[in-house]
Order: structure tokens, then C-alpha cells, then sequence
């Protein structure tokens, strides 16, 4: 452990005045304040309507507990924030805002290990650099503000980070069962956590075996038997994950080579997943880029000059090694093993990664620089977060409301695919008497079944499926909500509605407006 930068000694800088002291401390103060005031209210704002992911993770969580494991089952997620938010939405209710405010409270909640993180790693500025940076990093706000796990995931690594630091230094029981809890919450919220554990432990076994002292060691032995432990508690998951595995997967997306992998992920950290503002995003991604490599290889010679090192900066080594060997290990597998990748996945590693990038500010020996290029990077990324909270995720909304106020009880409405119909549906609401059915399976609207996907989709005949639309409405309106470019669907949507239009005039009522929105669907009328 290198001593904390704070203490190092600066002959540059001149003597100041202690009023002057004052002010700029407050002014500091002020400044952190504002910010931290900022990214908060960001992770509670979204305006936009749930998309698929966060509906369905709803729509399961209302499930009785009891019916939880068969959902899940289904959908191939594990079970931890499914069993949270069931509780949650108990207390809380299930508006968009409600149910979005477990995530912004986890995110909010690793706030202060981001802290303490950074505290250990470089002294005070880079843990409230470390703080900021989290704070605004636009990945770090969008799953603070949805309906998902990844908040979860984040929380847990921040935390675990510290507990794994701790156990280390001192493996107390108590130290050690923390431990034990860290592996088994974060294996049971998120299937990438294996790797990240893979690493940890791999990293942890050579401790065991080569640590510079004797209680290095032996603590690291310790928590090899902790994390084994951990491991113990989540068997009774593996069964499960065996079957998501071989019956699930990812049918929504093609395998992504390596290298794509970590260039998509390092992107969606700055937040180039949003359909607007993507040149300060590629410029804060940059930023982010160049801070982690300063980290790894800059040394500081005056204020003016850095040196780099090929043989890496200690005081990150590891952390390093644990957030991008996590990063490879995973998308290797998950290419060799034929699964899609999306840069949510990299929350195992995003905590890590920006304390690195918090420890490269420190490369720079002048105060004032380090401070102005820490504003800049959090200045981009209060921008990013602005989007965010501001984009539409999906057009539901729009869907929701033409049926809402055209469709009858009665009505067949269709969504093709399938995966349009959670977000839709909950905008319609339950109660309006219409018959809602989804393609390939013709079951409800709320749950999207994963399991053998892609074979249901190609035994599906959309003819057949045509007719049975159509002998259900009878004399009754048919409403196809769609959108074309679904991995596995090929035409079959586009399909479907030339099969409904032969026998019915199909109207177009919403238009896909594929600009504006992540999650885009059309809807169109076919009358009696």
C-alpha cells in the first residue's frame, strides 16, 4: 500500500493564505455538494415509460414468491433482486417511479464504498474522485434509474471489494462470513459474477501462495474457505442455471467476438447506448481510457511531466487485473459458447474500473490540474446523465395510449414479437376486456418465455398463427403491435401482417420512430 497521494509533499505549490484556505475548501464543499445533489435526483427523474426488461422484471417480482423459481426458470436470470423488488413493490407500489427506486437507492447506497475505496487506494482526493465519478458516470445512472439488477451488481462489488480488502487484512469471523455473503448475493443476482469470482479467486489462491508474509497467507486461506462457502450457498441455484444455460442463453442476440465486446462496454460506460449526444460521450469515453492508462502506467515527475512505466503502478496492479481479466474471461466464454454479450453484463467490473480511473488524476503532480480535468470528466458525464434521465426508452407509451383509446372489449390484440408485449401492455393496463395474445407462442402479454426460443419461433407457421388471430376476433378488431429487426424473427412479423392484411385492410395508427427511441414498436388495425 503506497502512501496516500494527499500527504506527499508539493514544493511547488506556494503558502496560502488560511482565509483564502477557507474559501476554497468551501467552495470545494459547495461544488461536491452540488454535484452529488445533481447525480442523485438523476437516478429518480426518468421520464420515460419501463421497457421490456424493466416490465418483465416487474411482472415477475409481483409473482407470488412461491412461483418465482419456475418464472425465473423461464426467463434465465437469478433470483436475489426479483426477491428484493417483491418486497419493494409490497411497500412501495408499482408506479414507473416506485419500482425504479430500488435501483436509485442501491446506486445511491455505493456511494460511500466508493469512498472508502478510493480513501484506501490514493488518500482523500481520489476517494472523492472515486465518489464523483460513480456519481456521474452516465452508465453508473441509467441502471441507478431501471428496473433491473445491475445497480444490484454494483452495489455488491463496491462493497464486497471492501470486504474482501478487509478479510485479507484481518480475517475475523465476522470479516469472513461477509465475505461468504458477498459471493453468494452477487452469484445470485448476476450469472457474469462467476467470472468475476473466478478471477477473485484465482487472485486470491495466489496470495495464498506466494503473499509477502506469513499472515498474508494465512488470511488469504481464510477467505479461500469463505468463498467456498459462499459457493456452498449458491448450489441450490445450480440446477437451475444448468437448465438456463442449456434451454435459454440469449436468443435475442449473435455471439460478439472479444475485442467488439470491450470496445461496446467501454463505450456504454460513457453512455454511447443513448440515441442522442454520442460525441461527448465518445469524448468523455476518452477521458475514461486515458485516466485508466495513466493509472496503470503514469508515475509523476513535476507538474508539468509524466513518465510511463511499462512494468504498471502497484498501487492499481491488481485491481486491474481482477476488472479487465473479468471483462475478458467473460466475453471469451461467452463467445466460445455461442451467448450474445451487452454491456450491462460489465457491472461486475465498472466499480473497479472507475476507482482506477479516479487513481489516474493522481498522475498529475499539480492540484489545480487534477481538479480541472476531474471537472471536465464529471461535467461529461452530468451531460450523459441528463440524457438519460431524459430519453424515451421505449415506445410503449404510445402504444399504450392508441389502445387505450381506440381498442374495444373484444379486440385481439397481437404482438409480434413477443417481447414488445410487458412494456406495452402494462401502459394498457389490465380490466379493458381485450384479448391479448403474442407471437410465437399465442400466450399473455406479461412473461416472455426464453426457454428453446428460437425453436418455437421456427415451428411456428404464420399462417396458422394468422388463422387462429383471426377465428379468435371473429367480427372483432385485430391490432398487430410490431417491429421488425428481432434477432430470430427475421420477417415473420413483417409476415404476419401481409398474412392479416390479405383477408383484413390493415391501418396504420403508430409509426416506429426508430430515432427517438431504444425500444420502437408500431401498431396497425386490421377491422372486420
Amino acid at each position: 500500500m503506497t502512501a496516500p497521494v494527499d500527504s506527499e509533499p508539493r514544493p511547488h505549490d506556494g503558502p496560502v493564505e488560511p482565509a483564502t484556505k477557507h474559501r476554497g475548501s468551501l467552495l470545494v464543499a459547495v461544488g461536491i455538494g452540488v454535484v452529488l445533489v445533481a447525480a442523485i435526483v438523476l437516478r429518480f427523474v426518468a421520464s420515460s415509460a419501463l421497457w421490456l426488461d424493466e416490465a418483465l422484471s416487474v411482472n415477475v417480482a409481483r409473482l407470488p414468491l412461491g412461483d418465482l423459481h419456475a418464472a425465473l426458470k423461464r426467463d434465465g436470470a437469478p433470483p436475489l433482486y426479483y426477491v428484493l423488488l417483491h418486497f419493494w413493490t409490497d411497500w412501495f407500489g408499482t408506479s414507473d417511479t416506485a419500482v425504479r427506486g430500488l435501483s436509485g437507492v442501491l446506486s445511491v447506497a455505493t456511494f460511500p464504498a466508493m469512498y472508502f475505496i478510493g480513501k484506501r487506494v490514493g488518500g482523500r482526493f481520489t476517494a472523492w474522485a472515486a465518489v464523483l465519478l460513480y456519481a456521474t458516470l452516465p452508465y453508473s445512472i441509467r441502471y441507478g434509474s431501471e428496473t433491473r439488477m445491475y445497480a444490484l451488481v454494483m452495489f455488491l462489488v463496491a462493497w464486497g471489494y471492501l470486504a474482501f480488502v478487509r478479510a485479507v487484512e484481518k480475517p475475523t469471523v465476522g470479516r469472513l462470513a461477509l465475505v461468504s455473503l458477498v459471493v453468494a448475493g452477487l452469484l445470485y443476482s448476476q450469472n457474469w459474477a462467476l467470472y468475476l469470482m473466478a478471477v477473485v479467486g484465482l487472485l486470491v489462491i495466489w496470495l495464498a501462495w506466494r503473499g509477502g508474509t506469513a499472515e498474508v497467507r494465512h488470511a488469504a486461506r481464510r477467505v479461500i474457505v469463505a468463498m467456498i462457502v459462499g459457493g456452498i450457498l449458491y448450489l441450490p441455484w445450480v440446477p437451475t442455471l444448468k437448465f438456463q444455460l442449456a434451454h435459454t442463453g440469449t436468443p435475442w442476440g449473435d455471439p460478439t467476438v472479444p475485442w467488439t465486446g470491450f470496445a461496446l462496454a467501454v463505450g456504454a460506460v460513457a453512455g454511447t447506448a443513448q440515441k442522442s449526444g454520442q460525441g461527448l460521450a465518445y469524448v468523455l469515453a476518452v477521458c475514461l481510457v486515458v485516466l485508466a492508462l495513466l493509472a496503470v502506467f503514469g508515475r509523476a515527475v513535476d507538474g508539468r511531466h509524466v513518465d510511463l512505466d511499462l512494468r504498471t503502478q502497484p498501487v492499481v496492479r491488481w485491481q486491474v487485473v481482477v476488472a479487465i481479466g473479468t471483462l475478458l474471461l467473460g466475453l471469451v466464454l461467452s463467445y466460445a459458447g455461442g451467448t450474445a454479450f451487452d454491456p450491462r453484463y460489465a457491472s461486475v467490473a465498472v466499480p473497479i474500473l472507475v476507482v482506477v480511473c479516479a487513481v489516474g488524476l493522481n498522475v498529475f503532480a499539480s492540484r489545480p490540474v487534477q481538479i480541472g480535468a476531474l471537472v471536465v470528466v464529471v461535467l461529461l458525464g452530468l451531460a450523459g446523465g441528463m440524457r438519460v434521465a431524459t430519453n424515451d426508452r421505449t415506445q410503449a407509451a404510445e402504444i399504450g395510449a392508441a389502445l387505450a383509446a381506440n381498442a374495444k372489449a373484444g379486440d385481439v390484440v397481437v404482438y409480434c414479437p413477443d417481447q414488445l408485449g410487458p412494456a406495452a401492455h402494462r401502459v394498457l393496463g389490465d380490466g379493458r376486456g381485450l384479448v391479448e395474445v403474442t407471437y410465437p407462442r399465442f400466450t399473455g402479454p406479461k412473461l416472455v418465455n426464453w426457454v428453446d426460443y428460437r425453436d418455437h419461433i421456427n415451428a411456428t407457421d404464420v399462417r396458422a398463427f394468422a388463422k387462429r388471430v383471426l377465428d379468435r376476433a371473429g367480427d372483432a378488431t385485430v391490432w398487430l403491435v410490431s417491429a421488425p429487426g428481432y434477432r430470430s424473427f427475421e420477417e415473420r412479423c413483417e409476415g404476419l401482417a401481409g398474412v392479416l392484411g390479405e383477408t383484413r385492410p390493415g391501418v396504420g395508427v403508430v409509426t416506429p420512430q426508430f430515432f427517438q427511441f431504444y425500444e420502437t414498436m408500431g401498431l396497425t388495425k386490421y377491422g372486420s
